[in-house]
């Protein structure tokens, strides 16, 4: 979806400043923002630029660097840690020939950690994207990589 289309359903206010970064950013296949599309967005809500970067840098969830098609956040908090989460993260790094922080050279995954996902008693979690995946193990996550894979030829 355009910028300006997702601008034209907000009031010209910074009242909406993150609801607009959000929804434009997962927009976007690479879910990043560009500098360019952050002063459009500050001169739209009237207000200035280094407030909007001011929320982009303060904020982990928006990124001003490319990222891949499927974002992978690992759980990175306690129960996760416990549940045998250093051997998912393995798996995935093994899979996908990349650290945390990178993204695969096909442009199709990136993996990051995040906090809690609020799943602390299915642990241990991930997200992919708006899905939640718990109960964790190498072999499951093996699978949902192998999906996710498939759906970049759907």
């Amino acid at each position: 979806m355009p910028l300006q289309e997702i601008l034209e359903k907000y009031p010209k206010t910074g009242d909406h400043l993150i609801e607009v970064l959000l929804e434009y950013q997962n927009t976007k296949m690479n879910h990043y923002l560009t500098e360019e599309e952050l002063k459009q967005i500050a001169k739209y809500l009237n207000v200035t630029e280094s407030r909007v970067s001011s929320v982009v840098s303060f904020y982990t969830f928006f990124s001003l660097e490319p990222k891949g098609q499927h974002v992978i956040q690992i759980c990175h908090d306690v129960p996760c840690y416990v549940n045998d989460q250093p051997s998912l993260v393995k798996t995935i790094k093994n899979l996908l020939s990349i650290d945390v922080g990178q993204t695969t050279e096909d442009k199709l995954f990136t993996l990051e950690y995040t906090s809690c996902l609020g799943a602390c008693d299915k642990a241990p979690a991930m997200r992919i994207g708006e899905k939640t995946f718990t109960d964790l193990t190498p072999n499951k996550v093996k699978a949902i990589i192998s999906e996710y894979r498939g759906k970049r030829h759907a």
